[in-house]
């Protein structure tokens, strides 16, 4: 068996809010309204990442998206007003910031170990 996409789904309270914050911490508008209440950013080929007005479920979702440049994420994320509340980093040195939105879901970023700048000196 081979999983062709991912469309990663977050339950919220309030629509409007949602959208202003996802923007702030993806950096961009949804990449499409798929419903009045339910817009979508697709992150790469086949791999979105959803908000839709589900107030009964809102707050519960955990996601992690791995990247290929964590720190340049969270510069820029930060610099348009949102930022994480843990930063944390593995044995194995792959380093993971959440960032909590206002119904509290959960949006992990991980990423690589941080380059040794002696390594093949």
């Amino acid at each position: 068996m081979t999983f062709l996409a991912l469309f990663a789904g977050i339950a919220v309270s309030d629509y409007p809010r949602a959208v202003t914050w996802f923007e702030g911490l993806l950096g961009s508008p949804a990449t499409f309204e798929a419903t009045p209440t339910e817009c979508v950013w697709e992150l790469a080929e086949d791999r979105s990442i959803y908000v839709e007005l589900r107030p009964e479920r809102a707050g519960q979702a955990m996601v992690t998206v791995f990247v290929d440049d964590l720190d340049q994420l969270v510069q820029a994320a930060a610099g348009r007003g949102v930022r994480p509340v843990t930063r944390e980093t593995y044995g194995n040195g792959v380093r993971k910031v959440t960032f909590r939105d206002p119904d509290g879901n959960e949006v992990g970023f991980g990423g690589g170990p941080v380059p040794d700048p002696t390594a093949g000196a």
